[in-house]
Protein backbone atom coordinates (compact mmCIF):
# COMPACT_ATOMS: atom_id res chain seq x y z
CA UNK A 1 0.00 0.00 0.00
CA UNK A 2 1.57 3.53 -0.99
CA UNK A 3 0.27 6.37 1.23
CA UNK A 4 1.20 10.03 0.02
CA UNK A 5 3.16 12.44 1.74
CA UNK A 6 1.58 14.64 4.45
CA UNK A 7 2.44 18.08 3.52
CA UNK A 8 0.53 20.14 6.01
CA UNK A 9 -0.69 20.06 9.73
CA UNK A 10 -3.04 22.53 11.18
CA UNK A 11 -0.59 22.27 14.42
CA UNK A 12 2.10 25.05 13.24
CA UNK A 13 4.82 23.32 15.26
CA UNK A 14 4.36 19.85 13.75
CA UNK A 15 3.72 21.99 10.38
CA UNK A 16 7.17 23.05 11.15
CA UNK A 17 8.83 19.58 11.96
CA UNK A 18 7.19 17.87 8.60
CA UNK A 19 8.71 20.67 6.59
CA UNK A 20 12.36 19.86 8.14
CA UNK A 21 12.13 16.24 7.97
CA UNK A 22 11.02 16.51 4.40
CA UNK A 23 13.30 18.77 3.03
CA UNK A 24 16.61 17.83 5.17
CA UNK A 25 19.95 18.67 3.49
CA UNK A 26 23.08 18.79 4.57
CA UNK A 27 23.19 22.25 4.65
CA UNK A 28 20.42 22.35 7.57
CA UNK A 29 22.48 20.61 9.98
CA UNK A 30 24.33 23.74 10.72
CA UNK A 31 21.19 25.19 12.09
CA UNK A 32 19.66 21.76 13.80
CA UNK A 33 19.87 23.60 17.11
CA UNK A 34 16.96 25.93 15.43
CA UNK A 35 14.53 22.06 15.35
CA UNK A 36 16.60 20.47 18.84
CA UNK A 37 16.62 21.57 22.00
CA UNK A 38 20.07 22.21 23.84
CA UNK A 39 19.30 19.23 26.02
CA UNK A 40 17.81 17.24 23.38
CA UNK A 41 18.30 13.24 23.37
CA UNK A 42 18.07 10.73 20.17
CA UNK A 43 17.32 7.23 19.92
CA UNK A 44 17.30 4.57 17.09
CA UNK A 45 18.51 1.26 16.53
CA UNK A 46 21.57 2.05 15.67
CA UNK A 47 22.34 5.01 18.09
CA UNK A 48 21.84 6.86 21.15
CA UNK A 49 22.97 10.36 21.80
CA UNK A 50 22.58 13.63 23.26
CA UNK A 51 22.86 17.48 22.67
CA UNK A 52 22.18 19.19 18.41
CA UNK A 53 25.95 18.15 17.33
CA UNK A 54 25.32 14.79 18.35
CA UNK A 55 22.25 14.34 16.36
CA UNK A 56 23.80 16.48 13.53
CA UNK A 57 26.60 14.19 13.41
CA UNK A 58 23.76 10.98 12.62
CA UNK A 59 22.26 13.14 9.76
CA UNK A 60 25.54 13.81 8.30
CA UNK A 61 26.42 10.10 8.51
CA UNK A 62 23.19 9.54 6.61
CA UNK A 63 24.07 11.67 3.80
CA UNK A 64 27.65 10.42 3.70
CA UNK A 65 27.09 6.85 3.73
CA UNK A 66 23.12 6.89 1.22
CA UNK A 67 22.63 8.48 -1.91
CA UNK A 68 19.39 10.83 -2.24
CA UNK A 69 17.98 10.14 1.13
CA UNK A 70 15.03 11.89 2.38
CA UNK A 71 12.20 10.90 4.71
CA UNK A 72 8.32 11.10 3.10
CA UNK A 73 5.92 11.90 6.37
CA UNK A 74 2.91 10.15 5.74
CA UNK A 75 0.96 10.63 9.20
CA UNK A 76 0.95 12.84 11.94
CA UNK A 77 -0.60 12.23 15.39
CA UNK A 78 -0.34 15.17 18.13
CA UNK A 79 -1.15 15.11 22.08
CA UNK A 80 -0.10 18.20 23.94
CA UNK A 81 3.59 17.67 23.51
CA UNK A 82 3.80 14.69 22.55
CA UNK A 83 4.06 14.34 18.72
CA UNK A 84 4.03 10.51 16.54
CA UNK A 85 5.35 10.76 13.00
CA UNK A 86 4.86 7.82 10.61
CA UNK A 87 7.36 8.13 7.94
CA UNK A 88 9.13 6.41 4.79
CA UNK A 89 12.58 6.71 4.64
CA UNK A 90 13.48 6.70 0.98
CA UNK A 91 17.52 6.36 -0.22
CA UNK A 92 19.84 4.09 -2.55
CA UNK A 93 22.58 2.63 -0.73
CA UNK A 94 26.05 4.15 -2.12
CA UNK A 95 27.92 1.20 -1.20
CA UNK A 96 25.69 -1.45 -3.31
CA UNK A 97 24.27 0.93 -5.65
CA UNK A 98 21.05 -0.65 -7.27
CA UNK A 99 17.33 0.15 -6.53
CA UNK A 100 15.53 2.47 -4.54
CA UNK A 101 14.79 1.51 -0.88
CA UNK A 102 12.29 2.28 1.37
CA UNK A 103 12.44 1.88 5.45
CA UNK A 104 9.35 2.50 7.13
CA UNK A 105 8.95 3.75 10.61
CA UNK A 106 7.78 6.19 12.96
CA UNK A 107 9.37 8.86 15.41
CA UNK A 108 8.15 9.66 18.94
CA UNK A 109 9.03 13.02 19.22
CA UNK A 110 8.83 15.35 23.18
CA UNK A 111 8.43 19.11 22.59
CA UNK A 112 9.75 21.71 24.42
CA UNK A 113 8.01 24.46 25.62
CA UNK A 114 10.16 26.58 22.53
CA UNK A 115 8.50 23.86 20.34
CA UNK A 116 11.95 22.75 19.72
CA UNK A 117 12.24 18.75 20.03
CA UNK A 118 13.36 17.89 23.73
CA UNK A 119 13.45 13.67 22.57
CA UNK A 120 13.65 11.95 19.67
CA UNK A 121 13.16 8.35 19.54
CA UNK A 122 13.00 6.42 15.93
CA UNK A 123 11.05 3.20 16.20
CA UNK A 124 11.69 0.63 13.01
CA UNK A 125 12.61 -2.84 12.32
CA UNK A 126 16.15 -3.06 11.47
CA UNK A 127 15.74 -6.66 10.63
CA UNK A 128 13.09 -6.56 8.07
CA UNK A 129 13.83 -3.03 6.95
CA UNK A 130 17.12 -3.09 6.22
CA UNK A 131 19.25 -6.47 6.84
CA UNK A 132 16.78 -7.88 4.56
CA UNK A 133 17.97 -5.77 1.65
CA UNK A 134 21.15 -6.09 1.80
CA UNK A 135 22.85 -8.05 -0.84
CA UNK A 136 24.56 -11.09 1.26
CA UNK A 137 23.18 -10.82 4.74
CA UNK A 138 19.95 -10.30 3.22
CA UNK A 139 19.79 -13.92 1.75
CA UNK A 140 20.88 -15.16 5.24
CA UNK A 141 18.22 -12.78 7.43
CA UNK A 142 15.52 -14.55 4.95
CA UNK A 143 16.30 -18.12 5.53
CA UNK A 144 16.45 -17.57 9.36
CA UNK A 145 13.13 -15.57 9.23
CA UNK A 146 12.06 -18.92 7.72
CA UNK A 147 13.89 -21.35 10.05
CA UNK A 148 11.91 -19.71 12.96
CA UNK A 149 8.34 -19.56 11.38
CA UNK A 150 8.66 -22.91 10.29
Amino acid sequence: MSVGPLLSHPDPRVARLIGYFSHLTPADLALIGNVYSDDASFKDPFNEVHGPPAIARIFEHMFESLHQPRFVIVEAMVDGDAVFLAWDFVFRMKRFGGAEQRIRGASHLKLATDGRIAMHRDYWDAAEELYEKLPVLGGLMRWLKRRVNA
